[in-house]
């Protein structure tokens, strides 16, 4: 798995509604297609992306192929966005102690002064 290909998976919205799905518990193809509202061909083909970039696996149950979600490369995302995600929360913490201290009792901010 690539990072350009984890990139290029996620970047589809019907993908990320197929991980959605998957993050509940391992579903069968049918299942997925009539959730996503996708025909078939167009489900199967944002599977093999998301097979490719190491995020879903496959198994074969009797006749039907059921996907499940792979941890590992969200785990590895994870990891690459915390530090940003630590520069957002203090920028955040920042603007809420700035906005408590110019709001009054009501919790609206005063009027500006002219």
């Amino acid at each position: 798995m690539s990072d350009a290909a984890l990139w290029s998976a996620l970047a589809d919205p019907h993908r990320r509604a197929i991980v959605a799905l998957l993050r509940e518990r391992p579903r069968p193809v049918g299942e997925i297609v009539e959730a996503c509202g996708l025909s078939q061909p167009s489900t199967s083909k944002h599977l093999k992306v998301l097979r490719e970039a190491g995020l879903v696996r496959v198994r074969q149950d009797a006749q039907r192929r059921v996907y499940d979600l792979d941890p590992a490369p969200i785990v590895a995302l994870d990891a690459w966005l915390e530090p940003y995600r630590r520069l957002w929360n203090s920028s955040l913490d920042a603007l809420g102690r700035r906005l408590d201290e110019t709001s009054d009792d009501t919790g609206r901010p005063p009027p500006p002064k002219d």
